[in-house]
């Protein structure tokens, strides 16, 4: 199929990755910055600003971190702690309905696995078209790959 994207191909909420990041990183700035013009706080004090700062920043960049990564040898969910690679035929179905929060893959064992690399949250649009793009290539590849 022509209408099929090159593989591979990477699907993230970008808009969503770039408010997390950018809120993480004002997030420690603005904190780095109080801690170092509170002339009142000891050395610690401003250690523990700066650390809970970089703390922040850190939770923020793990929620950003989220992505989907079609390949020839099947599909890639990192999710927000975790990481799971699936081959094209354990995918029996991509689903984004209206109202998820994220897409779904229904797998071969009879799970579900959601993939937070397609959300809807800040760009309706664009996760319908990935959810559209990897349900195409889940078809294509998982019925290519039968015996």
């Amino acid at each position: 199929m022509s209408d099929l994207p090159a593989l591979p191909v990477t699907f993230r909420p970008g808009r969503t990755r770039a408010v997390l990041l950018t809120g993480g990183v004002a997030i420690f700035v603005v904190i780095t910055t109080v801690a170092l013009l509170l002339e009142q706080l000891g050395p610690g004090e401003r250690l523990s600003f700066i650390l809970t700062g970089a703390l922040l920043f850190g939770v923020l960049a793990t929620l950003a971190r989220v992505k989907v990564v079609a390949e020839e040898s099947g599909v890639t969910v990192v999710n927000i702690v975790s990481r799971r690679h699936l081959e094209w035929t354990e995918i029996l179905h991509v689903n984004l309905r209206p109202g998820d929060p994220w897409v779904f893959l229904n797998l071969s064992d009879g799970t579900s696995l959601p993939a937070l690399g397609i959300q809807p949250g800040i760009a309706k649009e664009r996760a319908i078209a990935d959810a559209r793009a990897l349900r195409a290539l889940a078809e294509a590849r998982s019925t290519r790959d039968l015996p």
